[in-house]
Formats: C-alpha cells, sequence, structure tokens
C-alpha cells in the first residue's frame, strides 16, 4: 500500500520524492483511518454516502448506543486494517469535546490513531 504523506497541518507533502509516501508500513493505513474519520458524511461531492456519520450516530443526543460502534465500524471497512487491538473514547459533556484513540492491526503491523474533534 502507497500513501501520501501529510504535513503536522494536514497538507500534501510534496517535493520529497519517494519520501513523501508511506510504502508497506503501518503508518499507511493508520493515515487512512485518520483521514476517513475526518471526511463528514455527505461532504464529498463524488459520493453523498462516503464519509463518517458524524451528525447521525456520534455527536449530537442519544447516540450513546451508536457512537463506537459506528467509529469501529467504519475504521475497521479501511484497506490495509485488519483489526483494532485497542480502543477508548471519551465524550466530555461540558466542553462538548470528543476524543478517541486506539491501537489498529494492519496488514503491515500495528500503528497507533488518535482523533479529536
Amino acid at each position: 500500500m502507497k500513501y501520501r504523506k501529510l504535513s503536522p497541518d494536514g497538507d500534501y507533502v510534496f517535493g520529497g520524492g519517494t519520501a513523501d509516501f508511506w510504502k508497506d508500513v503501518p503508518d499507511a493505513p493508520a493515515q487512512a483511518v485518520q483521514t476517513r474519520l475526518q471526511l463528514f458524511q455527505g461532504d464529498w461531492f463524488l459520493d453523498a454516502n462516503e464519509g463518517m456519520p458524524w451528525r447521525t450516530q456520534v455527536l449530537g443526543n442519544r447516540t450513546a448506543n451508536t457512537r463506537d460502534p459506528a467509529i469501529r465500524s467504519h475504521v475497521l471497512g479501511t484497506q490495509g486494517v485488519t483489526g483494532i487491538a485497542a480502543y477508548s473514547s471519551n465524550l466530555n459533556r461540558d466542553t462538548r469535546a470528543f476524543s478517541g484513540g486506539m491501537t489498529i492491526d494492519t496488514i503491515y503491523g500495528r500503528a497507533t490513531v488518535k482523533e479529536t474533534l
């Protein structure tokens, strides 16, 4: 699996040739998970069904039973991901912040993914 790296600001990295790509390492599927989690369902003009159902199944009222299963399902649907070894999430109702982290098993080994919204 070959995946273009992202800068700390979330932009594609250019100008470094082959050093600008993750190739056959756990970081490639891990970055794919992160970018897939950041895409809200309905925001991609080519396929409105693609993306994470943040608005309907994760954030908002009465989503306690759908939140974690929706995230896990979306992660497991990512190319190169074979399983989730560890998962945690936290909803801070006072600050209205949601964060999560996981260790994923990939076809290349284990990787860590963190997500904050």
